[in-house]
């Protein structure tokens, strides 16, 4: 592994977005974090870079009961979205196709399941 030249922690989609143009202007390679599971390969800067850490985006921004979906920020956990979704009889299993054991940085799409529903 090789470490970021930098890391820096955005806590809105502005800032990433400042962040994702200022690196592209200078073509200095970004590497995202989401939660740390390292399930996805980690943070590897092979070629330099900066470090978004984005673990402090972790916003459960919507929540449709109607249609079991749920928008999230990339540092939303699992542990986090489903004490969210304790009192509506819905959770977010391991294994829900896009999403890692601990993070929501691959929830999308976001499902939620109902009790006896597979």
């Amino acid at each position: 592994c090789a470490p970021p030249d930098a890391v820096v922690w955005p806590q809105a989609v502005g800032q990433v977005q400042e962040l994702a143009a200022l690196c592209y202007r200078c073509r200095v390679p970004m590497v995202p974090f989401g939660t740390g599971t390292g399930l996805e390969g980690g943070v590897n800067a092979v070629q330099g870079g900066i470090c978004f850490d984005l673990s402090r985006m972790d916003t459960i921004a919507e929540l449709s009961l109607e249609d079991f979906s749920v928008a999230v920020e990339p540092g939303v956990t699992r542990k986090a979205l489903n004490s969210h979704l304790r009192d509506t009889g819905l959770w977010f299993p391991v294994g829900t196709v896009g999403a890692s054991a601990a993070s929501g940085e691959a929830m999308a799409p976001g499902v939620a399941w109902g009790q006896g529903q597979r």
